[in-house]
């Protein structure tokens, strides 16, 4: 089940949702049909469905909650080898910076435990266990602030330039004095 606005179920909630599953194992015991069950525990039809045919898949294990789809996919022990490897540097692992990015985060996960984050998913590991992104403390040398400011007063205004709008009949791929 997805949730749109990413907020998902509480342990309470899921804990409640799983004591109606497992009541529906002991009607399915008793022989009752799937009308009569959804009735009983005011679900649908097609969940009491779903749910025995979990159960005469794998038994009561078949219903019972999976626990919350946010729990790491990696131990403590492997979160622990993981910051190892990341105090060891991004040149260990054969990048040509030091610079960790959270792609390059999941690629490590992926190629040392063989389990698959998405990048939102390395970012919320990293922050779980107390990791934070970095910005460099000082700019470069080479840095002229004279001539940066100078481009952004007289450079970008022309670059950022507001687009016309195309007249009718036009595409704005269209050439002028093609038509």
């Amino acid at each position: 089940m997805r949730y749109a606005q990413g907020g998902g179920l509480t342990d309470a909630e899921r804990a409640r949702r799983e004591r109606i599953r497992l009541e529906a194992v002991v009607r399915f015991e008793g022989g009752e049909k799937t009308r009569e069950i959804a009735a009983a525990l005011r679900v649908s039809e097609r969940s009491v469905e779903r749910w025995r045919r979990q159960w005469r898949e794998r038994g009561e294990a078949g219903v019972q909650s999976k626990g919350s789809p946010g729990r790491s996919k990696l131990s403590d022990a492997q979160v622990a080898r993981l910051e190892r490897e990341l105090e060891r540097g991004p040149l260990s692992h054969g990048w040509e910076d030091q610079r960790w990015t959270l792609a390059r985060i999941k690629t490590l996960i992926g190629r040392m435990f063989h389990v698959s984050y998405t990048v939102e998913g390395t970012w919320a590991l990293l922050k779980r266990h107390g990791w934070s992104w970095q910005q460099p403390t000082r700019r470069a040398i080479e840095r002229d602030d004279a001539a940066v400011e100078l481009w952004k007063k007289e450079v970008w205004p022309r670059v950022k330039a507001p687009r016309r709008p195309v007249g009718p009949g036009l595409s704005s791929r269209t050439k002028p004095g093609s038509r």
